[in-house]
């Protein structure tokens, strides 16, 4: 029997990662998924690029310089159009350090408490990257479109999935569907899954 391949996908958010491995093995045979939890610590990259691919690609080619093994990395957020495509790349720290998304949630409801329904449309972004010890590099982007609620709902997912409704499942949040319905729309479900073929063919 073939051995399987490792691949180090670079995340240390547990949820995040959990999401990550559960769609890249509905749809890559003989892989096995490493997060940074898996492998030797080393020093991660600020993420201080002005674009999710950029962002993206540096936590990838940090993860292949320091472990050797073919990475995956995301960087994704959340476009508020009411908000001129904000918080975008700063979706992570918005409220400021330390990292929080109830202080996250809350200053997003905040900033729109006076936006109506109708104005309140927004989209989740995901840029994936995938980095090979070769130098091999590909990158996928997705989205997913939908609208920013008056309150919070759900317990599900992570960020601000209590606050976002998908256009394709209209009255609940992110937050309130199971994982399978959420992958199955999710910006990341939709870039792993563009990702997920590229990675096979290249690794086989």
């Amino acid at each position: 029997m073939t051995e399987p391949v490792e691949i180090l996908v670079a995340s240390r958010n547990a949820k995040k990662l959990e999401e990550m491995q559960r769609i890249l093995r509905d749809h890559l045979d003989q892989v096995e998924v490493l997060g940074l939890d898996d492998v030797a610590p080393y020093d991660e990259p600020v993420e201080d690029q002005p674009t999710f691919e950029g962002n993206a690609l540096l936590k990838a080619r940090a993860g292949v310089a320091s472990s050797g093994l073919p990475t995956l990395a995301d960087d994704s957020g959340l476009c508020v159009d009411a908000l001129n495509g904000m918080p975008g790349v700063l979706s992570a720290r918005w409220s400021g350090p330390p990292k929080s998304d109830e202080r996250n949630n809350n200053l997003l409801l905040a900033q729109l408490a006076d936006v109506p329904d109708e104005r309140r449309t927004a989209y989740f972004t995901c840029a994936v990257a995938l980095v090979l010890p070769d130098g091999t590099v590909r990158v996928v982007q997705d989205r997913m479109d939908g609208r920013i609620t008056r309150e919070v709902r759900g317990s599900g997912g992570f960020g601000y999935d209590v606050l976002f409704e998908a256009d394709d499942r209209p009255g609940v949040t992110t937050a309130e569907l199971d994982p399978a319905d959420k992958d199955a729309i999710s910006h990341r479900g939709k870039a792993l899954r563009q990702i997920a073929p590229i990675v096979g063919d290249l690794l086989r």
